[in-house]
């Protein structure tokens, strides 16, 4: 396991302070987040039995949108921030929403089928950013995969909610192979009045290629 241990309070609510998380769902559905996370899901081949991780659930919308999705998949959804995950229980009883940070996963090795990351992986510096790729790429399975949606340039409300790091597509890109994954597939999508996004789409080999 990669050892790094946040304190308590070393996280960024959901909705940048805790005073604004009542009005987060209605801000990130007029953003158009959901239309992101149906795109997200799409690509993530999704089967019944599979075992799922989100990381940084927040107030649980991605990880709703997946069950929606493949009702019989495994889901378990970390989140430091109490009061975010106190409104992601109340929309899915089917859904393990726990208290965790991504730098230090609660999973064995190579136990996740797919993991999934939306627009929390620019909250964090960038150390924090490669403990949480190695993390993922420990307990994803070989041939499993990880999916993250994020900003890679941000406007208008959004740019006012929290600290940013936006790592280029470049960059994005080569920090997933650094980590270890053997393939790593980007796109981008540009929407006016919220800026740029990436997925990315990263697999880790089924064989003795991987780089431990």
């Amino acid at each position: 396991m990669t050892k790094v241990h946040p304190t308590a309070h070393d996280y960024i609510p959901a909705a940048g302070r805790d005073w604004t998380l009542p009005f987060y769902d209605t801000m990130t559905r007029l953003a158009g987040v959901r239309a992101l996370h149906r795109r997200l899901v799409a690509g993530a081949d999704l089967a019944s039995g599979q075992r799922v991780l989100e990381i940084g659930c927040g107030t649980g919308n991605l990880s709703t949108a997946v069950k929606r999705a493949e009702p019989g998949v495994e889901l378990t959804a970390i989140d430091p921030d109490p009061l975010a995950l106190d409104r992601a229980r109340r929309k899915s009883s089917t859904i393990d929403f726990r208290i965790g940070y991504a730098q230090e996963l609660p999973f064995a090795d190579e136990t996740v089928d797919r993991a999934f990351s939306s627009l929390m992986l620019h909250h964090l510096d960038p150390e924090s950013v490669k403990s949480a790729l190695a993390e993922l790429f420990r307990v994803c399975k070989p041939g499993g995969s990880v999916h993250v949606v994020d900003f890679i340039e941000v406007r208008g409300l959004f740019a006012r909610m929290g600290h940013h790091h936006f790592p280029g597509v470049d960059q994005l890109s080569q920090l997933m192979t650094d980590a270890g994954f053997a393939s790593v597939e980007v796109e981008t999508e540009h929407r006016r009045l919220v800026g740029e996004f990436a997925y990315v789409r990263a697999t880790r080999a089924t064989g003795p290629t991987d780089s431990e």
